[in-house]
């Protein structure tokens, strides 16, 4: 099977031409998924309102941008990939959740439960914190 997109980032493969790329539609639509996320809106030209942004959320405070994170979430996945379903969003802060200080900690990693059920696909995308930067 020839590959179905670019893999990235853009790496050289010998195997399959200039670029590596991705072969199954499970990897493709973690990718793209992970493109909306970690895009900030006004980043793409011709579609300034394309992504959830979770940059700009690095330094809120995590009561308040929890809820506007899941939100921005389930709003950019239901206009932008409607085939893609959010099953759970968790944050963890590499703590115990039930610790009073989870909610001061400037350690961010977000685990989205997914499936698309067209594929029959039903994983989890965990973003920790240096993809966020």
């Amino acid at each position: 099977m020839d590959g179905i997109g670019l893999q990235l980032p853009l790496n050289r493969s010998v195997s399959t031409g200039v670029f590596s790329l991705i072969t199954s539609y499970q990897e493709e639509a973690k990718q793209n998924f992970k493109n909306l996320l970690l895009t900030s809106p006004g980043e793409r030209m011709m579609n300034p309102d394309f992504g959830v942004g979770l940059r700009t959320f690095l330094f809120e405070p995590r009561a308040s941008a929890a809820p506007a994170i899941r939100q921005r979430i389930t709003g950019q996945v239901r206009k932008y990939m409607p085939f893609l379903q959010i099953n759970k969003i968790r944050f963890d802060s590499g703590k115990n959740l039930s610790e009073p200080d989870y909610l001061d900690s400037p350690v961010l990693s977000i685990h989205i439960d997914y499936s698309i059920p067209g594929l029959n696909l039903d994983t989890t995308l965990i973003l920790q914190n240096e993809e966020t930067n």
